[in-house]
Parts: C-alpha cells; structure tokens; sequence
C-alpha cells in the first residue's frame, strides 16, 4: 500500500512534527508512506515539496492580507483563522498519482484550498485526513474556545469583527458543505476529546471518525542519564529542574501566565524551593519570560535538534504544561517518553495522557493553586521512581509505532472499501 501524508510544514509545528513521526512508523511497518510539503527542507528521499517556489508563498501571504482585512486590519488573531480560498492542485504531482490512499493532515496557510481538497476527492482515491485541531470541523477557526455555533452552522464568528452583511464565517462553512457533499473522508482525531467534539460538527454528520493518537518513535525519545545532561546543558546538577516547553513560550494558548502564577505561589508557600528548585524554558521567546519568575530562570531557546531536546527532557524531574486548550500535545509525549512525570490542566486530551497521580498530575482547569500543588506532588509527595515508570509504560502500551501503525493501516483498509459509513 502506497500513502501520501499532505502536510503544509516539513519540521516546523506539532502537526509536522506528528506527520514525520507517522510517516516513519509506517514505512518501518510495511507500508510505503511518503510526505507532500509545500516546502521541503531537508534532503529526506520521502518527503517532497510543491513544484513551484514562488506560488506558496503568494498563496500565503494573499490568504492572510484577506484575513486581515477581515480582522479589520487588526494582527490579533491573524494566524488562529484559515478561509483556505487559495492554494496548490497536487492531483498532478506523480507522488499522488502514484498513491493508493491520501492522507491530509495540517494543510492550511496557503497549502491546499477548499477547491483543491474537492479535486483532490473527485479524483476517487480515498482520502483519511487527521484533525490536529477542529478546523476540519468548524468553518475557519482552528480552536472554538468555548464556541458551539460549529454543532450547527458557524455563522458571526466571534473572533471577527462585525461587517455588515459580509459573514466570513458562513461563507466558508457553505464552502465546506459543497466541498464535502457527496464524499467520504475518514476523519482521524489524535485526541478522544477532538473526536467527540468533531462528531458534535453538522458539517460532518454521516462522516467516519475515528480516534488514534499520534505515535514516537521511542528508540530516540527515552530516558538519557540526567546529570550528564544537566552538565552539557550547563544546568545545575543539584537542583531540581521544573521544565517549561512552548515551540513559542509567549503563546497565551500554553498557559505561560498560570506557570508564573503557579511558581510564585510555590515559592510563598515553600519558601526553600528558592534555593533547591529552579526552571527551564525552552522554546523560543523564552528570554522573555525568565524573568517574571520567582524562581532562577535558565532560558534555552528555540532548539530543532532531536537530540539535544531528548536531553532536556530528561535533564528535568518535572514537565509542566498548563496548555488553556491543546488537542495531544507531543511535547507531553516526549516528556513522558523520556521518564518524566507531567503535570497539566484538564482540558483537551491532556487527561488522556496524564493518568492523575499515576504518571503525574492533572490540575483542575485554570486553577493555580491546583496547578502548584501538582507540582509540588511530582517533586515531593509521591513515589518518584513509581511516577517515571508509570509515563514510560503509558508511552509503549499507547505511543508506540507498532500500536499507532497497526491503527492507521485498519483505517487505510476500511477506506479503500467502496462503501458508505455511518457514524
């Protein structure tokens, strides 16, 4: 069987990083499985990009200037909206012509517009397309935040600004229902939570959707001896180290705000963790926020090499992501991979990682008292050497290629059976 991942980014955001890692497991799993970016960035013989160099970028840069303007010429939100009115037919590339199923994942930014996604299913080839968020599901946001409009018609975003009779979001849900009217796709969710909330979509009542979360590839993510790390990482190797990892630190999305809140409280209520304990950030812009912590801060910045992030995980005794709204985070799965224990809000699929007080700690929603005190559980309540074995055997039982692979390959098969299901 022959697979083509769509994806937009080769290396750069979760989805990218989750598409690789997919691509991998099933090709060491007996399937041939190649990668379509709209840029490619490495010498990799299984991923390619788009013919042209110049059209993504103009693809790009139109499709934001007409969000922008529908943002009234506002920034805000700029990057949290896709319209997809504008990108690249790949039914002509030999890396589709030759593919037996097509696999989309991340497409947006200019990768493939609504049109193309109609070609792409009138050209007959099953087509299984992973949700990394709920744009598939919604009209143009990718995280509803609260918002239900999607159960029935989006329509009046509330991102948007009013503008008269103009609804961006109506229009493009329109879209989206012609686009779909007469196809199936096999919907994978990485996250049970996103599956259930897709399912809630009218926009794909009678579609399959299923949940399968995304694999690692364990070989690379695991346990590394924690003080040589701290040592080429020049991070004190008497400490312990609460670990904070963002590819942006600054996004309000991951929750930076209550980390600081939650360290603060900490340190007033244990006033000797100022001496014992200290943080790490990595991720970029994390410079920027060393210094509202009441703890010593060691900022790392942005790192792309695999190995050195494998070393800061298990340079630290505790991972914590108070991410406001997240589907899986593959940053908790490296973390866990590693041996070291998480702590997170409920929300999103995090409760489906992060089994309470067995691998770590899930916190109450928004709560900062809750969100130290599982902190301060991983680092000094309960049974440590417990909690790293727990996240490991979650990661192999869950994670791991074979198990992900195997999932994947059953939902290949279902889809290239020429019926109609139902949900």
């Amino acid at each position: 069987m022959r697979v083509l991942i769509v994806n937009t980014s080769e290396r750069t955001g979760g989805a990218a990083v989750a598409a690789n890692r997919l691509m991998d497991a099933l090709n060491n799993h007996g399937v041939k499985a190649k990668m379509l970016v709209r840029e490619k960035e490495t010498d990799s013989l299984t991923v390619s990009g788009l013919p042209s160099r110049w059209r993504p970028l103009w693809c790009f840069l139109w499709e934001r200037l007409c969000i922008w303007i529908h943002l009234a010429f506002r920034r805000d939100h700029l990057y949290e909206l896709d319209m997809a009115n504008i990108g690249t037919d790949i039914t002509s590339q030999p890396e589709f012509q030759e593919a037996d199923v097509i696999h989309l994942h991340w497409i947006n930014q200019g990768m493939l517009s609504l049109d193309n996604i109609h070609k792409i299913l009138a050209f007959g080839k099953p087509v299984v397309w992973t949700m990394h968020d709920i744009w598939p599901a919604t009209s143009i946001c990718h995280y509803a935040r609260g918002c239900e409009a999607f159960h029935r018609q989006c329509q009046q975003c509330p991102i948007l600004p009013k503008m008269g009779v103009d609804d961006l979001a109506l229009r493009v849900w329109q879209r989206k229902q012609r686009m779909l009217n007469g196809h199936r796709i096999s919907y994978v969710a990485c996250s049970q939570w996103l599956a259930d909330e897709a399912r809630k979509s009218a926009l794909l009542e009678g579609q399959v959707i299923t949940s399968i979360p995304n694999p690692i590839d364990t070989r690379i993510f695991r346990p590394v001896d924690k003080l040589q790390c701290r040592q080429k990482l020049s991070l004190p190797a008497d400490k312990r180290i609460i670990l904070f990892v963002s590819q942006r630190v600054t996004d309000p999305r991951k929750g930076m705000s209550y980390f600081v809140d939650a360290i603060q409280l900490l340190t007033e209520q244990h006033p000797e963790m100022r001496q014992n304990t200290v943080v790490a950030i990595l991720g970029g812009h994390a410079e920027d926020v060393a210094s509202q912590l009441a703890l010593p801060a060691y900022p790392l910045g942005y790192v792309s090499n695999t190995q050195r992030i494998v070393e800061v995980y298990s340079a630290a005794d505790v991972f914590v992501l108070p991410s406001l709204e997240d589907n899986l985070p593959n940053t908790l799965m490296e973390s866990m991979a590693c041996g070291v224990p998480c702590v997170g809000f409920k929300v999103g699929g995090i409760p489906e990682m992060i089994d309470h007080e067995q691998n770590g700690y899930v916190a109450q929603f928004q709560q900062t008292d809750d969100l130290a005190a599982g902190i301060r559980y991983v680092l000094d309540g309960a049974d440590y050497e417990a909690l790293s074995q727990h996240c490991l055997q979650k990661v192999a039982h869950s994670y791991s290629q074979q198990s992900v692979a195997k999932r994947y390959i059953e939902v290949y098969e279902d889809a290239r059976r020429p019926k109609m299901h139902k949900q």
